[in-house]
């Protein structure tokens, strides 16, 4: 397995992945939005330099060729512009202007926001999400941030069990759309 910094050409095998977290979160707006424009809008989003490291930072795990899963962050500060990018493709894709995904900030202050990361279920239970994790403090760190947050979905705790595994701790609780979220985070020094 190999955990690397996405590339452009990755962008077409993130967006089933993804797609596994916009799924789980039932989003009342993606009822709206036809699958094959917001697959193209996801590729472009994660195609854009934003996405690969100018803004945020996305890293793959690779095995034999393929994306088997990916982890995708930014730091606080940073989130509503990189939401806005999202939003910016809209019109590229044929949907109206200043079409909304997320209604929702996720963040906390101060922190390098963990927002996604998925593993496709031809590779799960292999240490894949581990190994993502296990490398995003340098992203924290790089960001001059001391803290990785993320929120884990109160109808997936064997996710929280691998974050608290690793040092998580829960600060607070948020709501996104209609479910709520633990609030982890990991101190980085």
């Amino acid at each position: 397995m190999l955990i690397r910094r996405a590339t452009k050409g990755d962008a077409s095998q993130i967006v089933p992945l993804y797609k596994i977290i916009l799924a789980e979160m039932e989003l009342p707006s993606l009822k709206k939005i036809r699958e094959d424009k917001l697959d193209l809008v996801i590729q472009k989003s994660f195609s854009s330099a934003e996405y690969l490291g100018e803004k945020a930072q996305t890293l793959v795990a690779e095995i034999n060729g393929k994306i088997a899963g990916f982890a995708w962050g930014y730091p606080d500060q940073n989130e509503q512009e990189i939401n806005n990018l999202m939003i910016s493709f809209m019109p590229e894709v044929g949907m109206p202007k200043g079409t909304q995904i997320f209604d929702d900030d996720e963040c906390f202050p101060n922190e390098w926001y963990l927002d996604s990361i998925a593993v496709s279920p031809k590779f799960q239970g292999r240490g894949i999400g581990t190994a993502l994790l296990k490398k995003l403090p340098q992203f924290t760190k790089k960001c001059g941030k001391k803290k990785l947050g993320l929120n884990v979905d109160w109808k997936n705790p064997r996710a929280e069990k691998l974050y608290k595994k690793i040092g998580f701790t829960k600060i607070g609780t948020t709501k996104l759309s209609h479910h709520y979220y633990d609030h982890l985070i990991l101190k980085v020094n």
